[in-house]
């Protein structure tokens, strides 16, 4: 920065106010033919831009409409509910996650019921792995019957060839 204010290398002010006058828009409202600068009227109060000169906020179509008959008699005939209480809202969550708890349980159930026989097989035997283990097996059964082990069967033997495939000229497993 040099010491004389009127230097003329001073460097440019960081906030400019001084722009020339902009050109007339290119792309003008729709409906309006592109006017010269001096034609235009000159509001003093309105400074000059490039916004549509008719445009009025007040032009806005407004949502006055008043509801429909049917939705004042709805209203009458079945007012909201009053806000719930504290406890209402706890009995409402109680029932929501209870609920999904005895859902993902039969889930588990019939599509994981391997994993009860895993877990009793892998125990210290005693009298309640055996009894887990042999109601596990009888389940087991009756729900391969019906076929509910078959993705789990199908997942189990494409993480085996997965675990089994060797690059070839590599040894097997």
């Amino acid at each position: 920065m040099a010491d004389h204010p009127d230097d003329p290398n001073d460097p440019i002010d960081p906030f400019p106010t001084d722009f020339p006058e902009p050109s007339p828009s290119r792309f003008p409202p729709v409906g309006e033919e592109t006017m010269p600068q001096g034609e235009r009227p000159v509001d003093p109060t309105d400074p000059p831009s490039d916004w549509n000169a008719r445009a009025d906020a007040h032009d806005l179509p407004l949502n006055t409409k008043r509801p429909s008959r049917l939705k004042i008699l709805g209203q009458l005939a079945f007012p909201p509910p009053p806000p719930a209480d504290e406890e209402t809202l706890a009995a409402r969550d109680l029932r929501w996650t209870s609920r999904v708890i005895l859902i993902v349980t039969v889930f588990m159930l019939i599509f994981n019921g391997a994993s009860i026989q895993n877990w009793a097989r892998q125990q210290a035997p005693n009298w309640f792995t055996v009894t887990v283990q042999q109601v596990a097996d009888v389940w087991m059964t009756q729900v391969s019957q019906l076929g509910a082990d078959t993705p789990r069967q199908g997942i189990r033997e494409t993480y085996q060839d997965a675990h089994d495939a060797r690059f070839p000229g590599q040894d097997p497993a």
